[in-house]
């Protein structure tokens, strides 16, 4: 029935917002933007009807949530870095029923999800960010998943991305892009040296963890990037603690996939943290070995759980 037709990691540093204003930081992240742009247009060109954007920004201390309200208006200044974003307007419309049939098939696979249409809640700027130069003229629709996820196992987010994609091509009628939105390191600068820290990592450990990462991408090692991502995120900082791109890799089949990568923004440094933008080609998802729920809560908390 449907299809997903696009899955990207994406960033949205804040400073994408400053480089359209006049002054120091003014078209310093264009290539950033351009890898956004670049993305809406395949998309266009794949008929996608809806961007799910898996935002990190969008914390959640029980259950995984879904904000699929009808329509989303308003002007944005966010709490975390008021001085890089604020009073950015933004309009998209939603698209509550392909919310709530994620939500529902889901909790048929056991990871307990709850779709909220009927809400004022607004898109945290994980979502917001990169609508803003993919869905600058409302062509696509918008669900925003949340990925900041204080208490829940990425073995769970890895079965949330999964059991979406099934929703997808099992019961929906159209194309969606699956969109993970957050970095790979993510440890900002220390609190005084963000300027010194503008367009570099925070550390050489970091960048050379970054980096290597990237190479088992290149390589499609994803058996072995699968078994890493617990440390990886808690020893590399991952935003997040990178539950978006472990449902972005249980979309795609977890450790049985096997396609390749599209760095249409080759990675950077922001702020201390590491980002990109990188398009993962969608290969059939038969044979899937997304992990199965936790048995043991010992086990759990040792191995991949956000507590690390």
């Amino acid at each position: 029935m449907g299809k997903l037709a696009l899955a990207a990691k994406i960033t949205h540093v804040p400073s994408m917002y400053l480089s359209e204003i006049p002054g120091p930081r003014f078209g310093t992240r264009q290539s950033a933007i351009d890898g956004h742009k670049e993305i809406s247009r395949r998309c266009r060109a794949m008929g996608v009807d809806t961007l799910v954007v898996f935002d990190t920004h969008w914390l959640v201390n029980a259950n995984y949530h879904i904000n699929c309200a009808p329509h989303f208006k308003g002007s944005y200044t966010s709490n975390e870095l008021p001085h890089f974003i604020n009073h950015m307007t933004f309009e998209s419309p939603g698209n509550p029923a392909l919310g709530h049939l994620l939500a529902k098939v889901a909790n048929e696979h056991g990871v307990e999800t709850l779709a909220h249409d009927n809400t004022t809640l607004d898109p945290e700027y994980g979502t917001l960010v990169p609508l803003r130069y993919m869905n600058e003229d409302q062509h696509f629709k918008v669900v925003s998943v949340s990925a900041l996820c204080m208490v829940h196992y990425l073995n769970d987010s890895a079965r949330l991305g999964w059991a979406m994609r099934e929703a997808v091509e099992k019961h929906y009628d159209g194309k969606v892009a699956f969109l993970a939105s957050g970095s790979l390191s993510h440890r900002f600068a220390q609190n005084g040296l963000a300027p010194e820290f503008a367009h570099k990592i925070w550390s050489p450990f970091l960048e050379q963890l970054d980096k290597q990462v990237l190479h088992m991408w290149s390589n499609r090692e994803w058996k072995a990037f699968c078994e890493m991502l617990p440390e990886y995120a808690s020893k590399g900082h991952g935003e997040g603690f990178m539950h978006d791109t472990a449902m972005l890799m249980g979309a795609l089949g977890w450790t049985a996939y096997d396609g390749g990568v599209d760095m249409v923004t080759p990675y950077f440094g922001a702020s201390g943290t590491g980002q990109l933008n990188a398009i993962f080609e969608v290969t059939p998802q038969d044979g899937a070995q997304v992990p199965a729920p936790v048995a043991s809560s010992a086990e759990g908390y040792t191995a991949i759980s956000t507590r690390l």
